[in-house]
C-alpha cells in the first residue's frame, strides 16, 4: 500500500552534508584542474548528498509523463484543440513522440499516466490509468477541482513512484501532456511567487497577441473568483491547478522521501515544484532543474526556488524532453566522480603550490 501525503512529508530529510564534503574532496583531487568541468562537478556532488551514496550510482532511469485536460481551454487560451491531449498520449504509447526518442537515447523507461484526460483512452499495457476526473473544471468560473481531488492527484503521484521503485529507480524525470496546461501553471506561478499574472504568462503552444491578452485576463479572473490560499499549496492546486500538476508534485515528494534525485522539466514541472516545495521546503535541495524553458514564467519559478538550470536550448515542448537531457548530464557527472582517477591513483603530478 502506497504512503499517504502526510507519511511522505514526514519522511523527507535534509541532504547528507558529510557525504557532500567527502564528494567535494574527491572531485577536487581528480586528474584535472579544479573546476574545469564546471557545473558537472557541482552536479555530481549534489547527487552524492541526495542519494547518500559515494559515488552515486545511476543505472535505472525513468521519466514519468502525466497527462490531463483542463476545463479552462473553453476560454480560448490554447492554439490547439483539447483532443490533442488524448492523441499525444496515444503517440507516446506508439513510440512516435519526441520523449520516446530522447528516452531511447538515454536508456530510460517512460511511464505514461492518464491523470485526467477528458476522454476514455483505449487500454494499453504501457498506459497507467489513474483518472481523477475527465479534465478539470473551468477555473475561470470556479475551482478547477475539489480539495479531495487535489489530495488524490498528489497521492497518485506518490503511488506511481513507489511502484517504480520496486522495478529499480536511481533517478527520475518529470514530464507532462495537457492542452491548456500553461494557463493553470501561470496561475500557480503568480500566486506562489507573488508576481503579476502578466509577468508570468507566456504564449504556451504559440498563441498570438490577442490570445495572450485574453489568457492573462482569464487567469486574473480565475484568481479573483477562487481566491486561492497561498498558505495552503493544496488549496492553490485545487482552485487553479491540474490533475497532472498535482500528480507531478506527488512524484517529486515521493522521489525525495526515497532519496531519489528528481530532474524537473519545464514550466509545468516548475509549477508542480512550487506546490511540492510549498508542502516540503527541503525538497528544493533534491530537485535538479534540467533547463530553462522559453516560457516566460519558468525563469521566475527557478529563481524563486533558487535552482540553476543545467542548460538553455530554447526548448518549450514539455513531455519530459528537457528532463531526459538533464538525466544524461546527471549520469555523466556521477560517472566522472566515480570512475575518473585522482592524481594519486593515476600517479599524476598535481599543480605546484607556489607563493606568488
Amino acid at each position: 500500500m502506497s504512503k499517504s501525503l502526510g507519511q511522505i512529508l514526514q519522511a523527507i530529510e535534509p541532504v547528507n552534508s558529510e557525504l557532500i564534503k567527502k564528494a567535494q574532496m574527491r572531485q577536487d583531487n581528480l586528474t584535472k584542474p579544479q573546476g574545469s568541468l564546471g557545473r558537472l562537478e557541482e552536479l555530481s556532488i549534489r547527487l552524492v548528498g541526495i542519494k547518500q551514496e559515494f559515488p552515486p550510482h545511476i543505472e535505472h532511469k525513468a521519466i514519468i509523463v502525466m497527462a490531463a485536460d483542463h476545463g479552462v481551454v473553453a476560454e480560448g487560451v490554447s492554439a490547439y484543440p483539447q483532443e490533442v491531449t488524448a492523441q499525444m498520449v496515444t503517440n507516446f504509447l506508439q513510440g512516435g513522440a519526441a520523449i520516446n526518442v530522447f528516452s531511447l537515447q538515454i536508456d530510460a523507461r517512460i511511464v505514461v499516466v492518464d491523470m485526467g484526460v477528458a476522454s476514455n483512452l483505449e487500454s494499453h499495457p504501457q498506459l497507467i490509468s489513474k483518472k481523477v476526473g475527465f479534465g478539470t473544471h473551468n477555473m475561470a468560473l470556479g475551482p478547477a477541482m475539489t480539495y479531495k481531488q487535489a489530495i488524490t492527484s498528489i497521492e497518485t503521484g506518490i503511488e506511481i513512484v513507489e511502484k517504480e521503485i520496486n522495478k529499480g529507480l536511481d533517478i527520475l524525470g518529470t514530464g507532462d501532456m495537457g492542452i491548456g496546461n500553461t494557463t493553470p501553471s501561470s496561475a500557480i506561478c503568480a500566486i506562489m511567487t507573488g508576481k503579476s499574472v502578466a509577468e508570468v504568462t507566456g504564449r504556451g503552444t504559440g498563441i498570438d497577441d490577442r490570445q495572450l491578452k485574453k489568457k492573462i485576463k482569464v487567469i486574473e479572473q480565475a484568481l479573483a473568483v477562487n481566491q486561492p490560499d497561498i498558505k495552503d499549496p493544496v488549496d492553490v492546486l485545487a482552485k487553479v491547478g491540474g490533475f497532472e500538476i498535482g500528480g507531478l508534485a506527488g512524484v517529486m515528494l515521493a522521489g525525495v522521501a526515497h532519496r531519489i534525485p528528481v530532474v524537473i522539466d519545464g514550466f509545468i514541472s516548475g509549477a508542480a515544484a512550487l506546490i511540492a516545495t510549498g508542502l516540503a521546503p527541503l525538497l528544493k535541495d533534491y530537485l535538479i532543474a534540467a533547463h530553462i524553458s522559453a516560457e516566460v514564467g519558468h525563469k521566475i519559478i527557478l529563481e524563486y526556488l533558487g535552482l540553476k538550470p543545467l542548460f538553455d536550448l530554447g526548448m518549450r515542448l514539455g513531455e519530459g524532453t528537457g528532463a531526459a537531457l538533464g538525466i544524461f548530464l546527471s549520469e555523466t557527472s556521477a560517472r566522472i566522480l566515480g570512475e575518473m582517477a585522482t592524481f594519486s591513483e593515476a600517479s599524476v603530478s598535481q599543480r605546484k603550490n607556489e607563493n606568488l
